[in-house]
């Protein structure tokens, strides 16, 4: 272990470095408690600090508080040398933060064994943390996968629903308006019939594919339903959000696939409805969502593979 001393007492501090050394652990001596805190701060593998309790400007009570208030992947195992007239005085120092002690004159043996209570400690404590960093992380992949279509990967209802309560403060508070683009496979229940599911669901897989690689940086896609998608557009006029939707359809049309159960275009292609919602509108998030619903009806009974805007003005 990598021990560290904070001994004002030459003698001392020279028998402790001997010790550990000859117990084979890695020592780095200081002289008081204001150098052993600046050494302490500075290495962050110091694993047991070994401090006596009375030093000028900087005693063993406030080194041990102010190691215990660092946060620190790793527990450091501080014990007080104290004399054996101190020994009343113990319990300030465990009060403190310490864990252990060790009496003057230094014993070799009592040295040993409080260094392998230290070690057995630290390696407990590292294993807690670890356990800890493991279920942190699955408790995020969990949330995540909770909030994920399975199939696509892009968002559920679950995540669209906290996303527009988050995009709907950023209007109240900012005046911050954007749009929504709800996307559809034209004639997808006939590609299903005609090729299957596990085909049909390749086709819903390259599609969301597709948007996931159209996003700007704070764009975010949804599973709206079946073979509907959704796309939030932050800071978009209907005109610009239209520029995107456009490059999105003729990116689903270029994807080539085929679509023999289709009449007329033998491809798989998608139809946009477009809406807006901005700061001058006292509309809520579903008026919007009702609106680009409507433009996506009409953009289908217009012939499909086309855009609408909630005005109905074709594009």
């Amino acid at each position: 272990m990598k021990v560290l001393i904070a001994e004002d007492d030459t003698v001392t501090r020279r028998i402790l470095q001997l010790g550990l050394n000859r117990l084979g652990h890695e020592c780095l001596p200081t002289s008081d408690g204001r150098e052993a805190w600046e050494t302490f701060l500075e290495d962050p593998d110091i694993e047991v600090v070994i401090s006596d309790r009375m030093m000028p400007g900087m005693d063993g009570i406030e080194l041990c508080c102010r190691v215990r208030r660092t946060p620190r992947e790793s527990y450091t195992y501080f014990i007080f040398i104290t004399a054996l007239s101190e020994r009343d005085e113990l319990l300030e120092g465990f009060e403190a933060g310490a864990d252990d002690y060790l009496t003057k004159p230094l014993d070799q043996q009592q040295l040993r064994a409080r260094l392998l209570t230290a070690s057995r400690v630290t390696e407990l404590h590292g294993r807690l943390y670890e356990q800890k960093r493991q279920l942190e992380r699955l408790n995020r992949e969990l949330w995540a996968s909770a909030r994920q279509d399975p199939l696509t990967r892009l968002g559920n209802r679950l995540r669209l629903r906290e996303d527009l309560d988050h995009l709907l403060s950023n209007v109240d508070r900012y005046g911050h308006g954007y749009c929504a683009m709800l996307c559809d496979i034209d004639n997808f229940k006939d590609y299903n019939d005609y090729y299957g599911h596990l085909a049909g669901d390749k086709v819903l897989q390259r599609v969301g594919d597709t948007i996931a690689s159209s996003l700007r940086r704070g764009d975010r896609a949804y599973r709206y339903g079946g073979e509907e998608f959704l796309i939030t557009l932050p800071e978009q006029t209907l005109e610009t959000a239209a520029t995107v939707a456009e490059r999105l359809r003729k990116s689903v049309e270029n994807l080539g696939i085929v679509h023999e159960a289709r009449d007329g275009q033998k491809l798989v292609t998608i139809s946009i409805g477009l809406s807006e919602l901005n700061p001058q509108s006292d509309k809520s998030a579903e008026n919007m969502l009702r609106e680009a619903d409507q433009a996506l009806y009409e953009a289908k009974r217009r012939g499909k593979n086309c855009i609408m805007v909630s005005s109905v003005h074709r594009l």
